[in-house]
């Protein structure tokens, strides 16, 4: 039917820039897929479902766009009778969009009242296409997902062949050195045929092509059975021992008689070998039995898409978005949509998308696109949400968690809780946050005169130490050459908690006394929040290098009661500390004598023995050798010791919040970031370097939380303390967050929610795995490997 708006001056084709929501709506999960399908605006191609909710009219009536498309999908059934292969990179190439789904288009306006406007008429043929070719934020995420940042090389750029020569087809069949006809990489100097190394899968491999780049220092190789007719190839280059590009494949095979536009892809490539290896890092889907653990579905038990290594961002927010504050705030089904005009780059919105999707129920039922047969007991997980415009927004600006990259969970859960607090909360409306935050007590006390000092923190989580305790391994002399895997012996919370509450003592000139005995340092709650967050560092430092242990911490799954950590506070009798402190007392640092020695005598000037001593600890002169050459480079390694910014129980706090903020993101707690950077000038870098040596020392707790010094018994003029001091302080375990893999940045992240299950009177523990979602049966073991602990106050 005619509609006046075909030949619009606004209408244009969607550009490469551009991003188009044409497979979810961006105000919910209500999709193409769905029987009403998706309303695409094609002016500003925002998509907005057109169901009961119809928040592609609410988008009509605040931008006064007419036009829209409306896209309906279906999926071409397929039926089997075993449980789904694992997604390949491979075989996301091979099917297309349209080898799976069925696609109808539909133009309405809403100005005109006209439901089927003609798809031929003005503008429309070019802007239709324009949207249904586009890239949408999903389908970039998956072309991201599993691809590295690989970029060429000068190996590669400055390639200098040998004399071209035609190498005849037959040539190209094996290996040079064995028989071996796959895996076989072409050295693009000189033309060489090698065989590669053994690889993940079982591929085969006697590293003669390593063995030629040994023999004849040639660099460059390219894996012919990865060669594509559109010049995407494997490249490697020997001398970086890295993945490449060649931008000038083509040019480089054609020097040695090969046609690209001729070669077939018929081996995997490294990336969709790393792909599988990657998906091997699997949690238990099954039971003892080899049984599949049977789905569960309805409200709250609704699972997400892995967008591509953002299992850590879907495990976070499961256990997130379980918590009542989280869900009170952001789960608001009776409300309108915030009035924004681009709902996709509001964060308001995409948290009460995510909270509606999570938690209404909606979207959470078998996929239906999978028909099992009647004789199967395979019940099909759910198709799972993708929270792309999400993660797009928590990442965006961010170095880490704007790339495809696994992070670092822990990591993200504190920059999501610097995110929401940013942002607006209107009343009544409260910041969720709040139900993490409570404060932290430093006292110190002085050895020789017994002076106190008490400083105050408000935090939202913990970060406690465990310690490692290798068990003693019987060593056989029929062992394998191979490296035994280190086992540990497991400790429990309470240990972990009392370490990181202990006593310990520290070098300080008292101000008041002028003794230079030192301090014992203690730090306790001086108030509980409703939510316990706590981080558990099993890592030991190999090479420099954070390492993951798999140490087992035993965590009841009974409340137990934290009141013996506790803060009493200051109390009748103690003697605190004066506030104006002598300066020159402030600056007073005393080397030990051997250890300086030690060093001047191996050549180190004076200034820089000083400072090496005094930022690690002022013990043995090894350590200080060790710090000296990892700061050589530091530009003001020969500047003399100050230490009036860090010496003294009482220096100023006058510490970049900027660069506290920057350490808290890499999981850093903020006592911890201020003491280190006042030991270390304010450099962000030499402070983490801190950090790492000096991992048992709480930090420095300075007056964030509105309390003034030595006042414990209320906040500063008119604000409240975070969290409660009320006894009895019972916190139970609620989800936890579990690794697998040797880095905290790669392998697979999870999450275990404590809930009731339809149908089931008790609690039981529910696993979420990406978009499976089941009745845990293995939690108890993974209990003791969590990463993040999330307990509740009861």
């Amino acid at each position: 039917m005619a509609c006046k708006h075909v030949d619009s001056a606004e209408l244009r084709a969607p550009t490469p820039a551009q991003s188009v929501y044409r497979e979810d709506c961006t105000q919910c999960f209500d999709s193409i897929d769905d029987p009403t399908g998706l309303n695409v605006c094609l002016y500003c191609f925002n998509g907005g479902c057109c169901s009961d909710r119809d928040h592609a009219k609410v988008h009509h009536q605040s931008s006064k766009h007419p036009l829209v498309v409306n896209i309906k999908r279906s999926r071409k059934n397929t039926k089997r009778d075993e449980p789904p292969q694992k997604i390949s990179k491979l075989a996301i190439a091979a099917e297309t969009e349209e080898d799976r789904y069925d696609t109808r288009t539909e133009v309405r306006c809403y100005e005109c009242g006209v439901s089927d406007v003609d798809k031929k008429s003005g503008k429309l043929p070019a802007v239709v296409d324009g949207v249904l070719k586009a890239n949408t934020f999903a389908k970039q995420a998956e072309v991201q997902a599993w691809e590295q940042e690989i970029t060429p090389c000068e190996h590669t750029l400055c390639l200098a062949q040998e004399p071209p020569r035609q190498i005849e087809s037959q040539d190209l069949g094996h290996c040079s050195m064995c028989d071996l006809k796959e895996n076989l990489w072409l050295c693009l100097q000189c033309g060489n045929l090698g065989c590669g190394r053994q690889q993940f899968g079982g591929v085969g491999g006697n590293s003669h092509g390593l063995k030629h780049t040994e023999l004849t220092s040639h660099a460059v190789a390219v894996k012919l059975g990865s060669i594509t007719p559109d010049g995407t190839a494997d490249i490697y280059c020997y001398a970086c021992n890295e993945e490449r590009t060649d931008p000038e494949l083509a040019a480089h095979l054609a020097h040695w008689g090969i046609n690209i536009a001729e070669r077939e892809k018929t081996e995997k490539s490294l990336t969709e070998m790393q792909i599988e290896q990657n998906l091997k890092w699997e949690f238990s889907m099954t039971t003892e039995d080899g049984k599949e653990l049977k789905p569960i579905f309805g409200e709250g038990f609704t699972g997400l898409k892995n967008l591509g290594n953002s299992c850590y961002l879907a495990s976070v927010l499961q256990c997130l978005f379980s918590m009542p504050a989280f869900a009170a705030r952001y789960y608001q089904p009776q409300d309108p949509p915030p009035p924004v005009p681009t709902p996709a780059e509001d964060l308001e919105t995409q948290l009460r998308k995510i909270a509606d999707g999570l938690l209404s129920g909606r979207y959470s039922h078998p996929d239906t696109d999978v028909i099992a047969s009647e004789d199967s007991p395979y019940i099909p997980h759910q198709k799972g949400l993708a929270p792309a415009m999400l993660k797009y927004l928590v990442g965006r600006g961010h170095e880490e968690f704007s790339t495809m990259r696994q992070q670092d969970a822990f990591e993200l859960l504190l920059h999501l809780f610097k995110l929401v607090t940013r942002s607006p909360h209107i009343a009544p409306a409260q910041d969720p946050v709040k139900a993490f935050r409570f404060v932290m007590e430093q006292r110190l006390q002085c050895i020789s005169c017994n002076g106190v000092r008490y400083r105050t923190d408000e935090q939202d989580n913990i970060s406690i130490p465990v310690p490692v305790r290798r068990k003693l391994r019987v060593i056989n002399s029929d062992e394998s050459d191979e490296k035994p895997k280190d086992e540990f012996e497991p400790v429990t919370l309470k240990e972990c908690l009392d370490i990181f509450t202990g006593a310990e003592e520290v070098e300080l000139t008292c101000p008041s006394c002028n003794s230079k005995a030192g301090f014992t340092k203690r730090s306790l709650f001086k108030t509980f929040p409703n939510v316990l967050a706590i981080n558990a560092r099993r890592f030991e430092l190999v090479n420099w290098v954070p390492t993951k242990l798999d140490v087992p911490v035993v965590v009841d799954n009974e409340p137990f009661n934290l009141d013996v950590y506790m803060s009493s506070g200051h109390q009748d009798g103690e003697e605190l500390l004066p506030e104006d402190l002598d300066s020159a007392a402030a600056s007073r640092f005393t080397p030990n004598e051997a250890a300086l020695e030690q060093l001047e005598a191996m050549g180190f000037p004076r200034v820089r023995c000083e400072k090496a001593l005094h930022a690690t600890g002022n013990g043995d002169a090894d350590t200080a050798m060790n710090w000296l050459f990892a700061h050589m480079e530091d530009p003001d390694i020969d500047a003399p010791l100050d230490l009036k910014a860090s010496g003294s129980i009482n220096a100023a706090s006058g510490v970049d919040s900027e660069s506290i903020e920057m350490m808290a993101a890499m999981g850093i707690s903020a006592p911890q970031a201020r003491k280190a950077l006042k030991e270390t000038g304010g450099d962000v870098n030499r402070a983490v370097d801190w950090v790492f040596s000096h991992p048992d020392d709480q930090g420095d707790f300075g007056n964030e939380a509105g309390l003034q010094d030595g006042n414990t018994d209320g906040a500063a003029a008119g604000e409240a303390i975070a969290g409660n001091s009320g006894f009895p302080s019972k916190f139970r375990l609620q989800s936890i967050v579990c690794h697998k893999g040797t880095s905290i940045h790669a392998g697979h992240y999870v999450a275990f929610i404590r809930k009731h299950i339809p149908d089931e009177g008790t609690e039981s523990w529910v696993l979420y795995n990406d978009e499976k979602v089941v009745k845990a049966v293995d939690v108890e073991e993974m209990k003791k490997f969590a990463y993040v602990y999330f307990f509740n106050r009861v």
